[in-house]
């Protein structure tokens, strides 16, 4: 299986270690190695917005790094980064006039973009060259009988034109292959492709809230044993954030917020601590004793 270039980006490993620390340990059990590039900085997702030249320039950097490796992919937990990296890789090989402005500041700090490789989500990568069957075939102890509810978010499908294999945004699938793949019940629930609302935190924290709420309600009401995702800032909202929401709205959920991996691991016998679980900020004891349960 081909080697993949790891890119963890700014937010994984450090509010988000649970995140990296059960990326890594699937890949391993599922015989995927995932190359560590210290050269990686920022993806320049941040400066978008801001400064579009700069944010293709540091995005650019990055997958040039890559390739000097020798490496042919670049694969990543965050959503964002994976959106940034890949549309800048997409539009650079497109568009020749704007690959050479590029080149020009990259020779500057000795790179060149060849446009040699490809950039994809660590999920899609697990659906399209794993596989849901060698998942399931790995799996140890499936996750019969509990029911799991994806979270997509917003960077992971859209905007389609951003990747090579793009889902049906109103009806995506990936997600929900891999969760039957381990066992359980994926879940289809009102409300399923709504924002997590952390794009708005900064500005309106209330707002974002509220909407990080009506999704809680929607999977309380559908006896939910968890939800999973596959976002960092997604986890902020949905994870984290239960606790905001249960001060600032005075509603409580408690609902188990697992990142896919973790819940893979669960399903391929590893132990919650490897899968880094004790971190996440919304206790998860009840659905890993569930877990235990099974037979």
């Amino acid at each position: 299986m081909t080697d993949y270039a790891y890119f963890g980006g700014c937010t994984m490993p450090v509010r988000n270690l649970n995140y990296d620390i059960s990326m890594r340990r699937v890949a391993g059990g599922l015989g995927v190695k995932l190359v560590d590039v210290p050269e990686f900085g920022c993806c320049g997702y941040p400066l978008g917005a801001l400064d579009h030249h700069t944010m293709v320039l540091l995005s650019a950097r990055n997958l040039c790094v890559a390739e000097e490796k020798g490496l042919c992919e670049i694969v990543t937990g965050c959503t964002g980064c994976a959106g940034t990296l890949s549309k800048v890789n997409k539009a650079l090989k497109a568009d020749r006039h704007k690959r050479d402005h590029i080149n020009h500041e990259l020779s500057k700090l000795g790179h060149e973009f060849k446009g040699k490789l490809r950039v994809r989500h660590f999920a899609r990568m697990l659906y399209d060259d794993v596989g849901p069957e060698k998942v399931r075939s790995a799996v140890v102890k499936p996750l019969k009988g509990l029911n799991v509810a994806a979270h997509y978010g917003c960077h992971y499908l859209k905007p389609t034109e951003a990747f090579d294999e793009p889902e049906e945004v109103e009806r995506p699938h990936t997600l929900d292959r891999l969760i039957e793949a381990t066992g359980a019940a994926a879940m289809d629930y009102p409300g399923k492709l709504l924002c997590c609302g952390g794009d708005v935190l900064g500005v309106d924290e209330t707002t974002a809230l509220r909407m990080a709420r009506e999704k809680f309600r929607n999977l309380k009401d559908a006896n939910a044993d968890a939800m999973t995702l596959v976002c960092p800032f997604c986890a902020v909202m949905y994870d984290a954030g239960q606790k905001s929401i249960e001060v600032k709205l005075q509603e409580k959920f408690t609902l188990p917020v697992l990142y896919y991996p973790q819940i893979l691991g669960l399903a391929l016998g590893m132990d919650e601590k490897a899968l880094g679980i004790q971190l996440n900020r919304t206790k998860a004891k009840d659905f890993v004793d569930k877990v235990r349960k099974l037979q």
